[in-house]
């Protein structure tokens, strides 16, 4: 049998089959990076949104054992024919696009705009709720998950960050809890890195890779290594963990990740009250803020209700399309 070319090993696995999907797929990827970049909102709330979720996780998955061991063997036709880079690719440009492109402006509509922007996303995020929790099989476990994961992250996006080690092992470990939060619906890894007293230390590194930390008296670059280590770590493990659920208790394990959604909605609510608020590198950021009923029902409110309903005819929409193709 005659061995395959790298232009067919590459176009094995699962992934876009023409320019046109990939550059869909890429769009999906951009809706991704631009939802990593607003507090509350996770890629992966996107992902399940975009029905690539199940995809995603396995397509990180792919990078197992199996294919490091094929490297190391120097057989790079068998790794490309093992991981699923072809996914990856097209979903990541598209992320790696808005982190770039969408940052500036996100930062903006969140600044001057909070309200019309959080508006839009929970609408967004409501439609998702209906669409998702239409492929669950409702029975007793469902909806004992569906209120497990609303309870778990409405306290969760409510917690204040606490004050915790900087030793290298709290690194790790803090590497690993983000980047798991990071595939979760709901849940945000930078949030949750603030919550754990890691956000300013973390970036902290990474603006100053090469100079020695003040903190901890280590390189800065160790700490970053470290850090990463335990999002590898976490990122190849919990996918692993998620497609098992996945393949073993679809139904409950949906269920659950739409529990999650809907308990991430208080972190989303547009109106809001008296603000937490951190020095974060020298800059105030909030961290925690009271959900309040609209002070009045002039023009702003009624223009934050039809961003909801666009939000909620947007999901709809795209609902319909995915079901006719």
């Amino acid at each position: 049998m005659e061995k395959p070319t790298f232009k067919q090993a590459f176009m094995a696995t699962p992934g876009p089959n023409s320019w046109k999907e990939a550059f869909l797929l890429a769009v999906k990827g951009l809706c991704m990076g631009g939802a990593d970049i607003i507090p509350g909102v996770s890629g992966g709330t996107i992902a399940l949104i975009a029905g690539i979720y199940e995809k995603l996780i396995a397509a990180i998955k792919s990078f197992d054992a199996v294919a490091l061991k094929k490297l190391l063997s120097f057989d790079l036709k068998g790794a490309l024919e093992h991981v699923h880079l072809r996914f990856l690719i097209a979903l990541f440009s598209g992320i790696a696009v808005a982190i770039v492109s969408l940052a500036r402006l996100m930062n903006y509509l969140l600044k001057f705009h909070s309200e019309q922007t959080y508006s839009l996303f929970y609408g967004l995020i409501a439609a998702s709720i209906y669409v998702v929790g239409k492929k669950v099989k409702w029975k007793i476990p469902e909806i004992i998950a569906i209120l497990t994961g609303t309870v778990a992250a409405y306290f969760l996006v409510g917690l204040i960050p606490v004050s915790t080690p900087n030793e290298l092992w709290f690194v790790f470990v803090s590497g690993v809890i983000a980047i798991c939060a990071m595939i979760l619906p709901g849940i945000s890894g930078a949030f949750i890195l603030l919550i754990l007293g890691k956000y300013e230390f973390i970036t902290g590194t990474l603006k100053a890779p090469f100079s020695a930390n003040e903190v901890v008296g280590t390189n800065n670059l160790l700490i970053i290594l470290v850090f990463c280590l335990g999002c590898a770590l976490g990122l190849g493990g919990f996918s692993r963990f998620l497609n098992w659920l996945l393949s073993k208790w679809h139904s409950v394990t949906l269920a659950f990740l739409t529990g999650l959604m809907a308990g991430s909605m208080r972190k989303i609510w547009p109106w809001k009250g008296e603000a937490v608020v951190e020095m974060i590198r020298g800059k105030e950021h909030i961290v925690s803020q009271a959900n309040v009923f609209p002070e009045n029902f002039g023009v702003a409110f009624f223009v934050c209700i039809a961003l909801m309903v666009v939000g909620v005819v947007l999901i709809v929409v795209l609902d319909r399309m995915s079901e006719k193709h």
